[in-house]
């Protein structure tokens, strides 16, 4: 299964982290300063901008000393309206398993839990906070940032599974004393 942003998505996470960086709004920062340093195309980002000012999020002085800057406090501002912002609504309108359009009047067998894995990825996002997000970023700068119990990369979940080898299961696994 491919779960993974869009382009638009992803250049707007990326904006508004430089942006939650450099939080004042007298520290304006030019669509360019942000471009180079969070490795995005300098002729792409002004219209991923222009959405984000549009949805709030963003505010923009122009003339000289003009720039950008976040419109609300990082703790204010949520991943999933960061994403909405650029992509739209979020979910699926495609039945998993048919490929047609997903109606509520002819269910699919994995309708219904289909639908609460993406309920479940957009609470996910909409209780992230860009301010939990820079913080992240900040300890992966220092080296300092542990992964949460359970969350391990995927790569290595990834791995597992496509060796069919799913782990220990506890209730089945002695300790070396027992």
């Amino acid at each position: 299964m491919r779960l993974e942003l869009g382009r638009r998505a992803d250049y707007a996470i990326r904006a508004v982290v430089d942006l939650a960086r450099h939080a004042s709004a007298t520290r304006r920062r030019t669509a360019r300063t942000i471009a180079d340093a969070m490795d995005v195309p300098v002729g792409y980002l002004p219209q991923i901008l222009a959405e984000l000012v549009r949805a709030g999020l963003v505010s923009s002085v122009s003339g000289r000393d003009g720039g950008y800057f976040l419109a609300r406090d990082p703790s204010d501002i949520d991943l999933l309206a960061v994403v909405q912002s650029v992509d739209g609504e979020l979910g699926s309108t495609v039945c998993v398993l048919r490929g047609g359009p997903c109606r509520w009047d002819e269910v699919c067998a994995v309708h219904v839990p289909w639908m609460r894995a993406q309920q479940a990825m957009l609470e996910t996002l909409a209780a992230t906070s860009l301010a939990e997000v820079v913080a992240i970023d900040a300890a992966l700068d220092a080296g300092t940032y542990l992964v949460p119990e359970g969350l391990e990369p995927w790569t290595a979940a990834a791995a597992r599974v496509g060796a069919g080898t799913p782990g220990p299961d506890p209730a089945t696994t002695t300790s070396p004393a027992g």
